[in-house]
């Protein structure tokens, strides 16, 4: 009996989760999503396209190393860089093509969703004209610590992007800050046609520019005279830690429009500007291989040590070079690291660029883990005729707003493995935002929008600005089915318009200072009920995304508040919690005859 032997994209998978490579959490993550997706993938109209996989490997055998040791021999992927070109050109999307405006998009229950055509309500008539199977990720994300091979794979993939994938008059660009940066990979893949008789025979290479056809390859600077008319088919992101702006990305993502299966392929080491456009596609990344965001269309291999590793111990280091041993030497770690220890201004460089470890670390207040564990049923019938507080944070018209409840759990309820306290509280979250925020192109949640919006999660209000017509209507229309005690606002934003109507309904308002007074003691509170399991969220979506995105700020005694501005996305349900959380400790010191200011 032949046993099948798995190709190498799910092979490298099923190693790294039985342990025998070593590799760190989100790489860990990223084969976890490999396997499930193999079983899950079809329901959503997804498939892996082995032979398509298995091409792409294949190719890289014509490529030649350029320089070094390897100088002159064929490029033989490792396994993490077969795991990496295989499941970027092996998983495929069905797509279906328009009748009316011929736009490509994705297929879903037999359908295509096409809102320039249609209305959302017209389904019996978005039938597409014909489908297809293309390339299901545009973006491929690749963060790994120096000398791991990164620009010598951009290459090859650059070459197969360009001149073998199938593209009519293929655009493919190497794009940095600097045209000479840009010239590092293409420079790479000039020398990889040179060296190898096969490409030779299809490929011309001029003067800043690889030719075949109507196909061309060139490097692509931001100091450029102009990146206009670009109709991109391949974007090779060299370094992206690097670009101090996100106008080159920009300008090159929306340059892909008008391609079938365009690729945008990004290999970087780790940075230190929380701000950039890189972090933003670190956090990104690490969001959708945790499960935080539903996007098929974004692959992420990031290989880096764990938070809890020590950066000087040997052991964690093939976690952030999977090419340890080949292009990686340990002898030439073990001396930077020694340098390191006897020179704290040398440790943040050895941690960036060899454990791939973000510095300037930004501490995120609560971990995913912990906030799962709280998640359980939460059940609104049930909730009917129950006491409840709430908070409303109304953010800004053109944003998302949250309201969110607070309802004392039945003490003596089971909740998982725990039984109901007097601390327990079930909680419901209720957001909105304005339908413009779902298709534009500054939201990069703009996808994940959508998905809450079909969930049921997120209530969308026609125009370009939250109506909050509809947010008073649903607290009033919540006041009434539940008994709603009071409730927080925040005093120093724009809610005293609607806090004002429901005032005059009846309904208690407080408001919420933003700083550490205001904050300090219910941020407390809440982490301290949470590491107990007695926060029961339900497991509501978006207060999942938005757990994972709280950032906080500490003052000189300790005390915590929310930090938007080095907080990833959106907190405003958090903040909703927090809220909540304010108006029970209120009430509970009350009870018993304490002031609470």
């Amino acid at each position: 009996m032949t046993t099948a032997i798995a190709p190498p994209v799910t092979e490298y998978a099923e190693a790294v989760q039985a342990g025998r490579i070593v590799a760190g959490k989100w790489v860990k993550l990223a084969c976890a999503r490999h396997l499930n997706d193999l079983a899950t993938g079809p329901a959503r109209g997804l498939r892996f396209d082995e032979r398509a996989s298995e091409r792409a490997i294949a190719f890289f055998g014509f490529l030649h190393h350029s320089k070094g040791e390897w100088a002159g021999r064929p490029f033989d992927l490792g396994a993490w860089q077969k795991f990496v070109v295989g499941s970027l050109f092996g998983w495929q999307r069905e797509y279906g093509r328009c009748p009316q405006c011929a736009s490509w998009l994705p297929m879903g229950d037999g359908t295509i969703d096409c809102r320039v055509c249609f209305a959302p309500d017209d389904e019996e008539e978005q039938a597409p004209a014909e489908t297809g199977w293309f390339r299901r990720f545009r973006i491929g994300y690749t963060e790994v610590a120096r000398k791991n091979g990164k620009s010598t794979l951009a290459a090859g993939v650059g070459l197969l992007l360009a001149f073998y994938d199938d593209e009519p008059g293929a655009e493919v660009f190497c794009s940095a800050t600097k045209r000479d940066q840009a010239k590092l990979i293409w420079g790479e893949a000039q020398r990889m046609v040179r060296s190898s008789p096969e490409l030779r025979g299809d490929i011309k290479v001029l003067v800043g520019n690889l030719h075949s056809g109507n196909s061309k390859f060139m490097p692509l600077g931001a100091d450029e005279d102009s990146t206009d008319g670009l109709n991109i088919h391949g974007n090779l992101v060299d370094e992206l830690h690097a670009h101090k702006t996100r106008t080159m990305w920009d300008v090159l993502i929306t340059a892909m429009g008008s391609r079938r299966q365009p690729l945008t392929f990004v290999v970087t080491t780790a940075g230190s500007d929380r701000q950039s456009i890189c972090w933003e596609q670190h956090e990104y990344g690490e969001q959708v291989l945790a499960g935080v965001i539903d996007d098929d269309s974004y692959f992420a291999y990031i290989a880096a040590i764990d938070e809890e590793d020590d950066w000087k111990d040997p052991e964690c280091w093939p976690k952030a070079n999977p090419n340890l041993g080949v292009s990686v030497k340990l002898e030439y770690l073990l001396t930077q690291c020694r340098q390191a220890e006897h020179s704290p201004a040398k440790q943040n460089t050895f941690q960036r660029l060899h454990c791939n470890r973000w510095t300037q670390q930004v501490d995120r207040w609560i971990d995913l883990d912990l906030w799962d564990a709280n998640a359980g049923t939460v059940d609104e019938a049930d909730l009917a005729g129950r006491e409840c507080y709430g908070m409303l944070d109304l953010a800004t018209v053109s944003d998302m707003t949250a309201w969110v409840m607070g309802f004392p759990s039945e003490v003596g309820r089971k909740f998982g493995s725990h039984i109901c306290d007097d601390e327990c509280l079930d909680i419901v979250a209720r957001f909105w935002c304005p339908e413009a925020k779902l298709t534009d192109p500054s939201n990069r949640y703009a996808d994940q929008y959508r998905v809450w919006r079909d969930k049921g999660a997120l209530s969308v209000t026609v125009g370009n600005a939250t109506d909050f017509a509809f947010v008073q209507a649903q607290i009033l229309k919540d006041a009434q089915m539940f008994r709603l005690i009071d409730m927080n606002v925040d005093r120093l934003f724009q809610a005293h318009q609607i806090a004002g109507t429901l005032a005059d309904e009846g309904i208690k308002i407080f408001g919420l200072g933003m700083g550490f007074l205001g904050m300090a003691a219910p941020m407390a509170e809440f982490h301290r009920r949470l590491l107990g399991h007695k926060v029961h969220h339900g497991g509501n979506p978006i207060l999942r995304w938005m757990a994972d995105n709280v950032a906080v700020k500490q003052d000189p005694a300790g005390n915590l508040k929310p930090d938007k501005a080095t907080s990833q996305g959106k907190i405003d349900g958090i903040i909703g919690i927090v809220g909540v959380i304010d108006r029970v400790m209120r009430h509970e010191t009350a009870e018993v005859g304490v002031m609470f200011v």
